[in-house]
């Protein structure tokens, strides 16, 4: 029996199920779903790093995306609160759609 030891999509044990498995699962609770998500999010970001085509990184963002809207659930917030954070950042220091690659800086 193969140990995974990780948070899973929500509907996954259905489809262990439908597919006559036995499992053993438990609900997280709200710290270490948070912890989780964390640890997902890291095991994303490295399944996107090692994308070749358009549809696998568009594939791994929604991922990366989904795992927000969770975080976003534990800490009891919205979607539209962390878009307004990211709106007045960008506002403030910019975004990163240029691709400006800072080398170095004068000391003063």
């Amino acid at each position: 029996m193969p140990v995974y030891n990780k948070l899973i999509r929500d509907r996954i044990l259905e489809i262990i199920a439908a597919d006559g498995l036995a499992y053993n699962s438990r609900v997280l609770q709200p710290e270490e779903h948070l912890t989780e998500i964390k640890n997902k999010l890291y095991e994303e970001v490295k399944e996107f790093d090692e994308t070749t085509t358009k549809k696998e990184a568009i594939e791994e963002m929604a991922d990366v995306l989904e795992l927000l809207h969770a975080a976003l659930k534990v800490y009891d917030t919205d979607f539209d609160e962390l878009e307004a954070v990211r709106v007045k950042k960008k506002e403030k220091r910019g975004g990163f759609d240029e691709g400006l690659y800072l080398i170095d800086v004068e000391d003063k």
